[in-house]
């Protein structure tokens, strides 16, 4: 299992040919408390960089991008009821989408856990 992150500070958790997408803890954490999430629809199709969710929180709305082209598989459908698990647990039962990934090769233009940990100092 391999995780690469944006320099939008998204993650995606790369399982097979599945990707994990979620907001970091940094980003959580300059967010504030989240109140709400607009989830992509399941099948929708994206392409690296579009738009792919929404985070609300009391401070600011935030877009989620796309860290690699793909459909979304899943959902998160607990952060409808509950959002504050992205502050809770942004990394595990904070995750927003799933992702099948279209081009594996894509992954290589993201940051790793050392480059990320770089640009957050």
């Amino acid at each position: 299992m391999t995780t690469k992150f944006t320099p939008d500070h998204e993650y995606i958790r790369v399982e097979g040919a599945t990707g994990i997408v979620g907001i970091t803890p940094y980003a959580q954490n300059a967010l504030g408390d989240i109140v709400f999430v607009e989830l992509p629809s399941v099948g929708k199709v994206l392409k690296k960089g579009d738009e792919a969710a929404v985070v609300e929180s009391v401070k600011a709305a935030s877009e989620i991008y796309a860290p690699v082209s793909g459909t979304v598989t899943e959902v998160n459908s607990a952060l409808s009821g509950e959002p504050g698990l992205i502050n809770t647990d942004p990394e595990a039962a904070g995750w927003i989408y799933k992702i099948s990934i279209a081009n594996a090769g894509e992954l290589d233009g993201l940051l790793d856990a050392v480059a990320y940990a770089d640009l957050t100092k």
